[in-house]
């Protein structure tokens, strides 16, 4: 191969690499956000490409070897917090007697007719709570035979790929379904009743994502995202927000939802646990999340089995351990992240920029 093919693959490595760096929310932007895994592995196959099938003898090609060496390093440092070369950020439990919350999040992709075998799964796994996104009537049919495991339930069954179920062993309270940003997308909120009586906020969510199928950019997302956070960081109870963020971890626009929030990551410095695509090995990324206060420590964190839909269900366990966390673990937020909240939230028109607000059209969740 000679310099001039070298450069060329480079120069989309880089224009890649770069255009994330934008703060424009246009979709074909925000998507280089998703493969910075596949672009560094590109990079490095290139990079070694180069350097065993060429001979390095001009200053072109030390440029152009400097410039992959260069989006190979800034890729690995987005990526190396959701690797085991990590500190972890959330700590292991250490006191086998505090209160537990066992949840399991799951995409089941609407048009999925398997549902036999995440029935069979949330039999086996017996969660405390059970997260189920693109959810329509039917699968709300089927879902509701777990009853006899999780009684309690709020549902909204949608046909546009952004229905949503919640089902619980635990009790809940104050329940509510809510369209933070659009009429369309819904979210539940709820006080959760652990075992022994703590309480617990839960905040479930499913954004409508940037791609040339669903929304132009990236505004409606990134406005739900920090209106939660807002919303978590706000609590007087221990928070979680769980759900398909349509985002990766490593994100701009996550990071900025850690900032605000102050919730932490339980995947950094134990690995992606990617969960879509579950068709397609080789382009995997972490789009379903579960965040959490520093009151919690962490039991078990796994990506479970396929079940037929586009992702991987999720499994956290976490214990309810106050002080376990340093006082300092997450990311602060700043100057500069109060700012880039703001933005978010005007940029979508989103009303309550500091907490969520009930929205009067859509009351009809039923319990």
């Amino acid at each position: 191969m000679n310099t001039g093919i070298f450069a060329a693959i480079t120069l989309v490595l880089l224009a890649a690499t770069l255009l994330p760096l934008s703060r424009s929310r246009a979709w074909w932007i925000r998507a280089l956000d998703f493969p910075r895994l596949q672009l560094l592995l590109v990079s490095a196959g290139v990079l070694l490409a180069q350097c065993v099938l060429h001979r390095i003898d001009d200053a072109v090609e030390i440029g152009v070897i400097a410039a992959n060496a260069a989006c190979m390093l800034y890729q690995a440092w987005w990526i190396l917090p959701y690797t085991r070369l990590h500190p972890v950020e959330v700590r292991e439990c250490g006191d086998p007697s505090r209160p537990r919350l066992r949840l399991m999040a799951a995409n089941v992709l609407m048009t999925n007719r398997e549902a036999d075998r995440l029935l069979a799964l949330v039999r086996q796994e017996r969660p405390d709570v059970l997260i189920a996104v693109e959810t329509d009537a039917w699968w709300e049919a089927r879902l509701d035979t777990l009853s006899d495991l999780l009684p309690h339930a709020l549902r909204r069954p949608l046909d546009n790929l952004y229905g949503m179920h919640l089902y619980s062993r635990l009790p809940l309270h104050d329940a509510e379904v809510k369209f933070i940003v659009e009429d369309d997308i819904p979210s539940m909120h709820a006080r959760l009743e652990l075992d022994g009586g703590a309480s617990v906020a839960l905040h479930c969510l499913h954004p409508r994502p940037p791609s040339p199928t669903e929304a132009d950019g990236s505004a409606e997302r990134d406005a739900e995202l920090v209106a939660v956070g807002r919303a978590a960081a706000g609590s007087a109870l221990p928070a979680i927000v769980a759900g398909d963020l349509n985002d990766v971890a490593w994100s701009r626009t996550t990071r900025l939802f850690r900032k605000v929030s102050g919730l932490l990551d339980p995947r950094i410095g134990r690995g992606m646990f990617n969960t879509f695509h579950a068709g397609l090995p080789g382009l995997r990324w972490p789009l379903d999340h579960v965040f959490h206060s520093r009151d919690f420590s962490l039991v078990a964190l796994r990506r479970l089995p396929a079940i037929g839909s586009d992702h991987f269900p999720i499994l956290v366990e976490l214990a309810l351990e106050p002080g376990r966390n340093p006082a300092r673990a997450g990311l602060d937020e700043d100057a500069q992240a109060r700012r880039d909240a703001r933005e978010a939230i005007s940029g979508a028109g989103t009303a309550g920029a500091g907490t969520i607000q009930r929205d009067r059209k859509h009351p009809e969740a039923t319990p």
